[in-house]
């Protein structure tokens, strides 16, 4: 048995805490009219989740709750709980017993507890729905509902049956995944939506970012020939500062050894203070070499820094050349000539007061102004290298030869010397030896002076040089980043210098590419990131979207195997009852017929049209009707006394007897946990009464019965009987009897009184 118990407190008229226990198959309810009997019955649809006030007897939550007395007060709540047996884990819960609780308060509120914890109301019909307990179905008919199922249409009694075959779990399953499919359905609606909201902005990323990489592709490239382009210069800078060292090194060490030479010398053989004539010769060649070893000196420094100017020129005649606007040159000479001239001319008409003189001044101004333009013309280029580059070549091809005529000269000199030396050289002995090695050692000094100041200025050009390749690389750097343009850190790969023609050309092509990255557009950190955000964003909402179909396709065949399953069990159900229901209608009657069958009834449902959907409603706002055919159950009888057949010809009696007969019938077919009748026996006779007694002893196997009753007969095949009674306090109260004892006290009284 699985109905244990059934507290009640504070519902309608129990105001005391009341415990019903169900220990027998049937327990009979009884008392008199007024007492609180149906209020139990009530009770029972109330704590299985019962929501219709009307199916209660009342309008408004606080009609459940105790209005109180004379004696009692009115109370604030109402409690009712009911106990199963879940000895044999009917219910999925790992609970010997399972107690539902119900509490409602004066202002409305429903609270649901399932073993003292708090629950909700779709938690608990879910668990009453899978042993087959509902508030208002079939296994409660409460009094005055004997012939429900008779006077029900045919689509409410298919559902009548489907709930008493125990189908509504199917039912709820049903329902959740249709709504569960519709809900994917938005879902997937929404979804599509999404996506195509962040298509067109992605399409966008997608250009941007192609233009992002396009960049960096020339970037790349970029980086490669500017690594080129400076390891190059780096390696000719090398090249330039190794050559120089080699080259200042013995130079250097020369010059010192020279010096310690002179030393030497003077602090050895002295210098004569006094001139003779002889000394006065030759201190005027001396006086004259010196002279020219100036100029000498001071043309060898002018050449140097010519060269120098000469090479830092071709470097920049390039970009000279691009930078300068267009100029005419004009000699200076030339140009003040002409102005002068003019300036006569102007003076000449301006003394010459006739007009002939005028128009003579005039037209020699003119043709002084052509001829002067005529003789210049095409003498830009000309004029612009002369001022250039031309002219330190000129200036440079002057001073070496003055430096050549100043060496002719020179040796003319040492010759005339050498000659008066010669002349002197025997008197003058040992000293005038040294002097003369000693103006050997001062020449040579001099000329490795010259030489240093050359290597002052080379020094000078690289040091330049340097800068120049300093900021390049610091330029490209800023361009495309430190990490990128990592040349050889600092050491120099051995390898053949490059030509400074293909330097030039890479150069240029930097300078193209550098302007075609920046028409591209720079870099798009954030760009790149959003994009990648927004792909990962469609392809997400792209899986989501083949997600939701999947579910979608995988709830439409949990739909269709659901509708399959209710029909197949539905019409095997039928088919079941029908072989019941005749045996229990045919006992009753002492005869006839009587049978369930599925028929279909055609119903009319609007339907918005295409058209409406497009354009909108049609003229008359009415839509389109279409019709529906629904299944629902007919009841055909024929009674052995009557020859006219049908639930019309049947009187109140007899509508009373099919019922019964209808519902033992499912009973026998599919038993619920218990079955609750509330005074259905009411209208049988004793014959009657005693078959419909005959029947609970035959099904109290299968289900368990709590009877509301009046009748003699249905009360012995009671093991319980509750007697309800009103109190003078204005509550109901129960006694309970266990008939066994009662008989076993009725026979002892018996036999004391014999």
């Amino acid at each position: 048995m699985l109905l244990k118990r059934l507290e009640l407190s504070g519902f309608k008229s129990f105001a005391h805490p009341t415990i019903l226990e169900f220990a027998t198959p049937i327990t009979a309810i009884v008392g008199p009219n007024g007492s609180g009997k149906s209020n139990i019955v009530e009770a029972m649809r109330f704590v299985l989740g019962e929501q219709s006030m009307k199916s209660l007897r009342g309008k408004r939550g606080e009609d459940l709750i105790f209005h109180g007395s004379k004696s009692l007060p009115r109370l604030g709540r109402a409690s009712i709980a009911v106990v199963f047996d879940n000895a044999k884990e009917a219910f999925h819960l790992d609970y010997d017993e399972v107690e539902i609780r119900r509490v409602v308060y004066r202002d409305g509120t429903n609270q649901y507890f399932l073993n003292g914890s708090k629950t909700r109301l779709k938690d608990i019909l879910e668990l009453l729905a899978a042993v087959h307990i509902g508030a208002s179905s079939h296994h409660i008919i409460s009094q005055g509902e004997t012939d429900r199922i008779l006077s029900a249409s045919p689509k409410e009694r298919r559902a009548m049956i489907e709930d008493a075959l125990g189908l509504k779990i199917y039912h709820y399953k049903l329902t959740e995944s249709e709504r569960k499919l519709a809900k994917t359905r938005d879902n997937i609606a929404q979804t599509e939506t999404l996506r195509k909201e962040i298509a067109s902005h992605l399409g966008f990323l997608e250009k941007q970012v192609a233009r992002i990489r396009e960049a960096e592709t020339l970037r790349a490239e970029l980086t490669g020939i500017y690594k080129e382009y400076l390891a190059g210069e780096e390696a000719i800078l090398f090249s330039e500062k190794e050559q120089l060292v080699k080259e200042k090194a013995p130079v250097t060490r020369e010059i010192e050894e020279v010096r310690r030479w002179i030393r030497e010398k003077e602090a050895v053989g002295g210098v004569e203070k006094k001139n003779t004539g002889g000394d006065a010769e030759i201190l005027g060649w001396e006086e004259k070499i010196r002279a020219i070893r100036g100029e000498k000196d001071a043309l060898s420094r002018s050449l140097g820094r010519l060269e120098g100017l000469i090479e830092f020129g071709e470097k920049e005649k390039d970009r000279v050349a691009r930078e300068e606007s267009e100029r005419v040159f004009f000699p200076k000479a030339a140009f003040l000539g002409f102005v002068g001239r003019i300036r006569k001319a102007i003076a000449e008409g301006e003394a010459a007061l006739e007009s002939q003189g005028l128009r003579k001044a005039l037209g020699a101004v003119k043709e002084e102004c052509a001829a002067f333009f005529r003789g210049h013309e095409g003498q830009r280029e000309a004029a612009h290298e002369g001022d250039g580059l031309e002219k330190f070549v000129q200036e440079k091809e002057k001073t070496a030869l003055a430096l050549h005529l100043l060496s002719d000269k020179e040796r003319e000199t040492l010759t005339g010397l050498a000659v008066a030396r010669a002349a002197r050289e025997e008197e003058r002995g040992a000293v005038a030896v040294i002097q003369k090695e000693l103006f050997r050692l001062r020449t040579r000094e001099n000329e490795l002076k010259t030489q240093t100041e050359l290597f002052l200025y080379r020094e000078e050009r690289i040091r330049q040089e340097e800068a120049r390749f300093h900021a390049e690389l610091a330029e490209a750097g800023h361009l495309l980043g430190t990490q990128m343009l990592r040349l050889n850190e600092g050491k120099v790969v051995s390898a053949a210098l490059p030509v400074r023609a293909e330097q030039e050309k890479r150069k240029q092509k930097i300078e193209r590419m550098k302007i075609k990255i920046e028409d591209v557009g720079g870099g798009g950190e954030e760009t790149l990131k959003e994009y990648e955000d927004v792909r990962e964003r469609d392809g997400f909402l792209a899986k989501e979207i083949a997600d939701l179909l999947g579910t979608a396709e995988s709830l439409e065949k949990l739909i269709r195997d659901l509708i399959r399953r209710i029909d197949v069990e539905f019409k095997d159900g039928i088919a079941k009852i029908n072989g019941e229901f005749q045996e229990i209608f045919a006992g009753m009657f002492g005869g006839g017929n009587a049978a369930l069958s599925i028929v279909r009834a055609s119903a009319k449902k609007r339907r918005i049209s295409e058209d409406e959907v497009l354009e909108g409603e049609d003229e008359n706002g009415e839509g389109v009707e279409e019709e529906e055919t629904e299944e629902g159950i007919d009841i055909t009888l024929a009674l052995p006394t009557k020859r006219v057949k049908g639930l019309g010809v049947l009187s109140g009696g007899e509508r009373s007897l099919t019922s019964i007969a209808l519902v033992f019938a499912i009973t026998m077919v599919n038993p619920p946990p218990f079955l609750i009748l509330d005074e259905t026996d009411a209208a049988l006779d004793e014959s009657n009464s005693r078959k419909y007694g005959e029947l609970l002893q035959k099904l109290k196997t299968r289900t368990q019965f709590l009877v509301v009753t009046h009748n003699r007969e249905t009360m012995t095949r009671a093991g319980v009987l509750y007697g309800v009674t009103s109190s003078a306090d204005g509550a109901s109260r129960v006694l309970s009897v266990k008939m066994d004892e009662a008989e076993e006290l009725a026979k002892e009284d018996k036999e004391t009184a014999a």
